[in-house]
């Protein structure tokens, strides 16, 4: 057939998948193969349509016959590039690309597409080396350059030997000084060239090429360029040089970028000294008063227009008192007063001054007074703004005795005056617009949340919801309001009213891996997944989209810089990437949905061993915590806990240590209920294994790290999943022996896997012998099998202690602890049945091993967590229609204080408690039920 005809019958492939139409194109592979039963194109399109498709076994044998044929068609590489991604298998992706490049080393395109492969897979080593061939071959600078950056990126990599770092550098530095063309004739090669000598601490070569007319040039118009320049001379200690060049900058040029104001600053008087030193007074002294003066001239000279020289002044008295060349404090208060005169109606004057706000005595008591000499009336924005920020100012300053329930009930009743007067202004803006009084109902929100905290009623944080609630019909794009909502509700219990506002300020890309966590953040307590509802789990998938389209675009974006030769932007990437593929958040949300998973699925062997390579693979990082707390609006005094502290759902944070200790309660679990062990593992993996870091066979064996407690468990741990995780691990502990000695041998799984492959796909696994089977599959060991004891106290009593610490929280209004308490008892109850399934569905396998007392002791244990689960279960449906009835509703409707029912409608106010309400009869019930219906299902 010619090409041009085969081309013709080949396009409806293409546009099939370009549109998305994956079972056309299965289709359309198949009758063309079915003429050409060898065309490998054919089946590297067939193959990505399968794993669009979803179907990875299928797409398995095809990919491997495809790879064996070591194609070189540019068609063939791109598909199976495509498909391979999708496997994850990314090594496989750089072998085929060198096999393909060493058939046809004259091709250049070929080249590049090998060196591509390796960026995408993070090879650094493979790619320098690639590229370092391609620069001897085909004498274009830029493969040079690809493999100095190669070399710099290895030496950066987590898996290098910190001894081969320097050496790495070494040969950049040496490559880049090779080059036929200096590295100033770009400016991203320039980039390149500092970097290597900063890393090398190669000072006076950096200084040659920073000191000539071309590097000042360069760093006069690239930011990352005179970035690196500043941090090149701090390094080296030319500090004095750095702030003399920001001061003409400054003075000259008319620039006011805050960093060139700090560069000045530091060179007079520097943040802090070395560890076991002091500040020359004598030396500091002339020059701090220099600094005074230049930036009083510039404060001058530039009026309200800009806040730089001002913001300098106050930085400058901070630091002198900071290093005793000043101890009075008249000058700051006099500052902040001025600052205040000056800039006191614009919106940012108090996170301006927040830094230098630390008085006490007569400088506070003063500053007090100036606040409160503010007029409390107004009639313009200015006013307004002027007035809320005196109120966050005073507010923030305020000592401990000042911090009673009477006089925070007086401070709110101010700022709720004041809001609502202040509503006229914003009269007329359109709905796209805040209003001008809206942060003065973020403080009155902030200040029910301290009154909660110092009273325990939940009447204070009902009032702040009908506040902000209101607050956000004026502004219906305050984003700040919805996220103070949003901590409130899940407070009150009312997870639907939280997950309303979430979705309404319409979180995207990199926002869910920052923001996610104010609705998942143990999200497993108000999940209904046991009912069917699979709202929030479906939250838990859409927020890690982010990572998936992390992993596949960024390599794609490394891949543009790498032609585009924006050298400086490739770390950026990176570190940008390694920070996704490495967030606290999303492994924190894998556990969290791993949690609600295990309460909507059948919990069978398949299950269990998918979760446990995945949770094997979040063990070993090392995380990152992108989360953002700072954007929650603070107002709370700088002597109390802040508003994120305070609204934390039960008083304690997710983070590192309660990743860790779920992650350790979950591998632990999972592993003994599986029958895969490493080898296992290793032979049915799809995809590439995480990159290990470098030193890591240091580390202890994974069954001691494991077994390691951590002895802050209980600052992130609440205590009742510190008992809950006290009962895994006694419960693992007890049937581990048990386990370990009726898991069937590698050689068995394997078999057993491949006989399902060969059932699904039609081709036997690769590279697995199944060996001869007899009997029933139980391979009874020559050893005795471990003696059986009772089950540990831990696990006996654990169910009865639940009951009562429920019956504890039954008297609080809110039903936030009542259903954490609820859930982990249901967990617990969902690992009982989890451990125990080898045993309870294989009886021939008790039968051979004589586990006969022991499934009489499970029988005993599930009887009274089941007991257990129905009295909760039906007190839970016995509270939510309690919670959803219409006292309930009219009681939290009583709750609004006359401060805000004399100006929000009374019906406006019911509508918030039947929100409240029904929100958490739902929760309630839908729990209870779920509890009852996991009785049902695994009694």
């Amino acid at each position: 057939m010619s090409a041009a005809a085969f081309e013709r019958q080949i396009r409806p492939i293409y546009d099939a998948l370009d549109t998305g139409s994956n079972k056309s194109a299965i289709v359309a592979c198949n009758k063309l193969l079915k003429k050409h039963p060898k065309n490998v194109l054919v089946k590297a399109l067939k193959a990505l349509a399968l794993i669009r498709s979803q179907k990875v076994e299928e797409s398995l044998v095809l990919c491997d016959e495809v790879l064996q044929t070591k194609p070189t068609d540019d068609g063939v590489l791109t598909a199976m590039m495509h498909v391979l991604r999708g496997l994850g298998r990314h090594n496989d992706t750089v072998t085929m690309f060198e096999e393909a490049y060493k058939k046809m080393p004259a091709n250049e395109d070929l080249g590049a597409q090998t060196f591509f492969a390796n960026v995408r897979a993070s090879r650094w080593k493979s790619a320098h080396q690639v590229a370092t061939r391609m620069y001897k071959q085909f004498q274009d600078e830029r493969y040079l350059f690809w493999s100095i950056m190669s070399a710099i990126l290895q030496a950066k990599d987590v898996s290098t030997p910190s001894a081969m770092r320097p050496i790495l550098y070494q040969l950049a530095h040496r490559l880049i000084t090779s080059s036929p063309t200096p590295s100033y004739a770009n400016a991203d090669r320039f980039h390149l060239h500092l970097t290597i000598l900063r890393e090398l601490k190669l000072y006076e070569e950096a200084n040659k090429l920073l000191d000539s007319d071309i590097g000042k040039s360069i760093c006069a118009t690239n930011l990352s360029c005179n970035e690196l320049r500043r941090e090149i001379y701090v390094q080296q200690g030319r500090i004095q040089l750095e702030a003399e060049q920001a001061e003409h900058l400054i003075v000259e040029k008319k620039d006011r970028n805050w960093l060139e104001f700090l560069s000045v600053i530091e060179g007079a008087i520097p943040a802090t000294s070395p560890e076991g030193t002091t500040v020359d007074l004598e030396a500091t002294g002339p020059k701090v008063s220099r600094v005074r003066e230049l930036f009083l001239k510039i404060a001058e000279e530039d009026g309200t227009k800009d806040r730089s020289a001002p913001l300098a002044l106050l930085e400058v008295e901070k630091r002198a008192l900071h290093h005793g060349l000043s101890q009075d404090r008249g000058p700051l208060l006099t500052l902040l007063k001025q600052y205040f005169d000056k800039f006191g109606d614009k919106a940012c004057c108090f996170e301006d001054l927040k830094p230098f706000l630390d008085l006490d005595g007569d400088d506070l008591a003063q500053l007090t007074s100036f606040l409160e000499a503010v007029p409390t009336s107004f009639t313009t924005v200015s006013d307004l703004r002027r007035l809320i920020n005196s109120y966050k100012i005073l507010r923030y300053t305020l000592p401990q005795s000042e911090i009673t329930e009477e006089k925070e009930a007086s401070r709110n009743a101010a700022y709720i005056k004041a809001y609502f007067e202040g509503l006229p202004l914003g009269d007329g803006l359109p709905s796209t617009e805040l209003q001008p009084a809206d942060d003065l109902a973020l403080l009155a929100g902030n200040t029910y949340v301290n009154l909660w905290k110092l009273t325990g009623n939940d009447c204070h944080l009902l009032n702040a919801v009908y506040l902000l609630e209101f607050a956000l019909t004026k502004s219906k794009q305050s984003f700040l309001t919805r996220l103070i909502l949003i901590r409130l509700y899940r407070l009150l219990g009312a997870l639907n009213a939280a997950l309303e506002h979430y979705r309404a300020m319409q979180i995207k890309q990199v926002q869910h891996d920052t923001l996610s966590h104010l609705i998942l953040s143990r999200a497993s307590t108000f999940s209904l997944a046991s009912t069917g509802d699979l709202t929030l789990a479906t939250e838990c998938l859409e927020s890690t989209h982010i990572y998936l389209s992390n992993s596949q675009e960024t390599a794609d974006f490394i891949v543009r810089a790498f032609t585009g030769e924006k050298y400086s932007q490739i770390p950026e990437f990176i570190f940008f990437e390694d920070q996704l593929d490495n967030s606290l958040q999303r492994d924190t949300v894998k556990v969290e949905h791993v949690r609600m998973r295990l309460t909507h699925e059948v919990i069978q062997s398949d299950l269990i061993d998918l979760e446990l390579i995945e949770l094997k693979f979040i063990f070993d990082k090392v995380h990152y915590d992108n989360r953002d707390f700072a954007i929650l609006p603070n107002y709370q005094p700088k002597v109390a806990q802040s508003l994120h502290e305070q609204t934390l759902l039960f008083d304690r944070p997710e983070g590192e240590v309660w990743l860790s200790t779920f992650l350790k309660t979950y591998i632990r679990a999972f592993q003994q209920a599986s029958d895969l062990d490493d080898t296992v593992e290793e032979k049915l993996l799809v995809g590439d294994r995480p990159k290990q870091i470098a030193d890591s066979e240091k580390k202890l064996p994974l069954r001691e790290r494991l077994l390691q407690r951590d002895p802050k468990e209980s600052e992130s741990l609440t205590p009742d999943e510190i008992k809950f995780v006290d009962y895994t691990h006694a419960l693992v502990d007890w049937l581990e022996p048990h386990h370990n000695h009726c898991r069937p041998p590698p050689a068995v799984v394997l078999a057993e896997a491949a006989k399902q492959t060969e059932l699904k796909t039609g081709h036997p696994l690769k590279g697995i012998d199944i060996p001869p089977m007899n009997g029933n599959g139980h391979h009874k060991k020559n050893e005795e099998p471990p003696a059986i004891v009772d089950a540990p106290e831990v696990v006996v009593k654990y169910f009865e202690t639940a009951k009562s610490r429920f019956q504890e929280l039954q008297s609080k209004s809110s039903p936030s602890e009542l259903l954490h308490v609820a859930t982990l008892a249901q967990e617990a109850y969902l690992l009982l049945v989890t451990e125990t399934l080898r045993f309870n569905k294989n009886p021939s396998l008790v039968k051979i091993h004589k586990l006969g007392n022991l499934v009489a002791n499970f029988k005993a244990l599930r009887s009274d967590a089941v007991s257990v689960l129905g009295e909760i279960s039906s007190t839970l449906i016995k509270r939510a229609e309690d919670d959803g009835s219409s006292d309930s509703r009219h009681l939290c409707v009583d709750r609004c204080t006359p401060d805000l029912s004399s100006h929000i409608d009374h019906d406006f106010v019911f509508t918030c408690a039947k929100k409240i309400c029904d929100s958490r009869k739902k929760v309630l019930d839908g729990v209870g039920k779920g509890i009852d219906r996991l009785r049902g299902t695994y009694a």
